[in-house]
């Protein structure tokens, strides 16, 4: 499976930006999937996850009530909507996949990594 992750930019502080993530290979509703950042000199870390049947979803403190992860079987993908953004919110973000129903939030529990996007928030 291969990941594609889309959507990264430059936003302002407070603002709004949509990551997407489409895997090449499966049905997003065959695989749970995750968001993950790094940031310069600090470790990845979680961010949101979403089961295979999308309804169960996972958050950190810091992205829950501002950030969704959402799945479109239609489009294939699954999106990750981030409002509120802050200075501390910039960072690489991933998409990761893995063949389950369940989510989880270390990142070596999936399969699958994608190559990041850039997402930058100026204060």
């Amino acid at each position: 499976v291969q990941l594609q992750a889309s959507g990264g930019g430059l936003v302002q502080t407070g603002g709004s930006l949509r990551l997407s993530c489409a895997p090449n290979g499966r049905t997003v509703s065959s695989l749970s999937m995750g968001w993950f950042r790094q940031a310069p000199g600090k470790e990845r870390e979680f961010v949101a996850a979403i089961d295979s049947s999308g309804r169960n979803t996972g958050y950190t403190d810091s992205s829950k009530g501002r950030f969704t992860i959402s799945k479109d079987n239609a489009k294939n993908t699954v999106t990750l909507q981030m409002n509120s953004l802050k200075p501390e919110d910039a960072a690489v973000y991933y998409c990761a996949a893995k063949i389950s129903r369940f989510y989880y939030t270390r990142d070596n529990m999936y399969n699958y990594m994608g190559q990041g996007t850039l997402v930058t928030v100026s204060s």
